[in-house]
């Protein structure tokens, strides 16, 4: 058995998102993502399938040029290859949910950029 919070230890970085890793399994890697009101992370892809749970919050995701209005609950799913994007629309606590053979230095350089 595994275990972590989404709610401890919690760091709003003031210019882009703050990335953890939660905990790895034998197949996911469960990352949180906190992001302030406005921060983005810019149009990318994955090579791998994505699982994304609104936590706490509200996030303007956009995909493949359509966005949409996530609220606290929401969960989505996309495969691999499509082009997304985030704009936190209010302080926000993201749940991610990566292939074990995706990179979390990935995601983190999403928030980079």
């Amino acid at each position: 058995m595994k275990k972590s919070s989404l709610t401890e230890n919690i760091t709003y970085n003031e210019n882009k998102a703050a990335i953890s890793v939660l905990f790895e399994t034998e197949s996911t890697k469960e990352i949180r993502v906190v992001m302030k009101k406005n921060q983005v992370m810019k149009e990318h892809k994955t090579s791998f399938p994505i699982t994304v749970e609104i936590f706490e919050g509200a996030i303007d995701f956009g995909v493949d040029g359509t966005v949409y209005n996530l609220v606290k609950g929401d969960l989505v799913s996309l495969e691999a290859s499509i082009p997304h994007d985030l704009v936190a629309a209010e302080d926000s606590i993201v749940r991610l949910t990566l292939s074990k053979l995706d990179t979390v230095e990935r995601v983190v350089n999403v928030s980079e950029s």
